[in-house]
């Protein structure tokens, strides 16, 4: 993969939340175009040297929505519109989560091999669950970046030997083996390692203590950069041991209702300069979703802000503000 800068030492990872382009953004895109839903954001995205999120949705024509058991809310983006991707600058994509299966293996199957033909990288669901455990491998400016994914929603989408489904983990000591065999068989042929995880409870502002135990166990054992997703909610940030864990990133783009405490329409995109031997530097942009589109927060930037060094002071993170930007230094 080319480089998307032109800096020669040092690269910028852009991470999101939450990305959910379904039910009614298929109408927002139709009516705007498929790169409305970025807002201001799309230079950002694009021109960093790798973007990374979490895709929520399956991709797919199908209208057999998963019905095992009562799910409320079923997310695909039509194929059609797959090109909102592109935009982005979209790189890697998350597919360890509760709805790549909202239209069955169907939904799924589709998606990876849309995924695919836009060249778009994803871990966390496959054909198996050899495929699901696969990671994402990237070689940019010389400097080896891989990823692996996880879901500990719905453990029925765990895939098998010969089903397809997500890479599931229990948050427990027997999980915590599982993902450690895959960090000691990835570590010694990468210099970043990154886990991407969705996981946890909707709604918190603050995670679950054997979440921060887990998280601590990972980077323990060898990762780099911990993503956490499915709160709605943004969490707070740790530097621990001079690595970065982003318990929970919130959402990027959706067309959920908003809670008028949780503001679950606030959150950040996450962008992290990095050398081939350690992070650097974490900028968070303060933005917000409002008329189906994610942009740069104005008015709003300083109380997201706020919400962040709050939730963030648990673990002693200190930021420095800057242009309306959080910054977080690495030693």
């Amino acid at each position: 993969m080319e480089s998307k800068s032109n800096k020669s030492s040092e690269i910028t990872l852009a991470f999101t939340g939450d990305v959910m382009l379904g039910r009614l953004m298929n109408d927002i895109m139709e009516q705007k175009g498929t790169a409305y839903v970025w807002g201001d954001l799309i230079a950002d995205l694009k021109n960093s040297d790798l973007t990374l999120i979490n895709s929520e949705f399956a991709i797919t024509n199908s209208k057999n929505e998963w019905d095992a058991w009562s799910k409320t809310f079923h997310f695909k983006m039509l194929p059609k519109f797959r090109e909102t991707l592109k935009h982005a600058g979209v790189d890697y994509a998350s597919l360890a989560n509760n709805h790549i299966l909202d239209f069955k293996e169907r939904g799924l199957l589709d998606t990876i091999k849309i995924l695919d033909k836009l060249k778009i990288k994803h871990t966390g669901a496959g054909q198996n669950l050899r495929k699901a455990k696969k990671p994402a491998i990237f070689n940019i400016k010389k400097i080896k970046i891989g990823v692996l994914s996880f879901q500990d929603n719905h453990k029925d989408w765990t895939a098998t030997k010969d089903k397809p489904g997500t890479f599931y983990l229990e948050i427990n000591k027997e999980g915590l083996e599982i993902i450690k065999r895959e960090i000691k068989k990835l570590r010694p042929k990468v210099d970043i390692l990154i886990v991407s995880a969705h996981w946890g409870p909707n709604m918190l502002e603050y995670p679950l203590k054997e979440h921060t135990d887990f998280a601590h166990s990972l980077i323990d054992e060898g990762i780099d950069i911990f993503h956490g997703h499915s709160s709605h909610v943004f969490q707070g940030i740790e530097k621990y041991k001079n690595k970065l864990i982003m318990y929970d990133t919130g959402e990027f783009i959706d067309d959920y209702a908003v809670d008028s405490f949780l503001r679950n329409d606030l959150s950040f995109l996450y962008l992290i300069k990095l050398n081939k031997r350690k992070l650097k530097e974490l900028e968070l942009i303060p933005v917000i979703i409002k008329n189906f589109q994610v942009n740069k927060a104005e008015s709003e930037a300083d109380m997201i802000n706020y919400m962040m060094t709050k939730r963030s002071l648990l673990f002693k993170t200190k930021f420095v503000e800057k242009n309306k930007s959080l910054i977080l230094k690495f030693n």
